[in-house]
């Protein structure tokens, strides 16, 4: 188990839920409505998943590999992309389902949320599998794995600052001496 292809999966299913949506009348407002509940949900616990878990340890093997500047940056875009793609959804839910608006508000969730698949896949993803060993990303897969489980119901959605967040991971990396970042031990910004 590897923590980049648990990603990868979970970036298959969004992508999957996305067609389906295509796919479904738009008078069968019950069908969409729980269709996109469930994308909703799981694209929130998969953001937050990723920022827990995921995005501490990019930053730990970068800055280990001399490379602070390139993961900060992966870092900073992905945050803000989670930003974007919760703000996305909010506004999903602004709009009567199967209207008109409805359909255009989540055509630009999955625009937002497709953008930051493709970078984090042509990015981050490669990076960690080039930067941390096998054992690593297995174990941080079953962090990953846990966290969703323990989650499964969704989480509250809660923009961050990026700036602010990879301040706080990295000092988290400063006090534990560059040690392993634990699960929950990123402090909010």
């Amino acid at each position: 188990m590897d923590i980049t292809q648990l990603i990868l999966d979970d970036h298959h299913e969004q992508r999957r839920l996305f067609a389906i949506l295509e796919q479904i009348d738009r008078s069968d407002t019950g069908v969409l409505s729980a269709i996109w509940d469930r994308l909703a949900a799981f694209l929130e616990l998969h953001a937050q998943a990723e920022e827990e878990i995921f995005y501490p340890a990019l930053l730990q093997v970068g800055i280990a590999a001399r490379r602070k500047a390139g993961v900060e940056d992966e870092t900073l875009d992905a945050i803000d992309d989670h930003n974007q793609i919760r703000d996305a959804i909010a506004e999903v839910g602004r709009h009567r389902v199967g209207t008109d608006e409805w359909y255009a508000a989540v055509a630009a969730a999955n625009e937002a949320n497709s953008d930051h698949m493709a970078e984090e896949e042509r990015e981050g993803l490669t990076d960690f599998r080039r930067l941390a060993g096998l054992s690593r990303r297995h174990q941080l897969a079953v962090d990953f794995a846990a966290y969703e489980a323990r989650n499964y119901a969704g989480v509250q959605p809660v923009d961050k600052d990026p700036a602010g967040y990879v301040r706080a991971a990295e000092e988290s990396l400063r006090v534990t001496g560059g040690g392993s970042l634990s699960v929950g031990s990123l402090k909010r910004p």
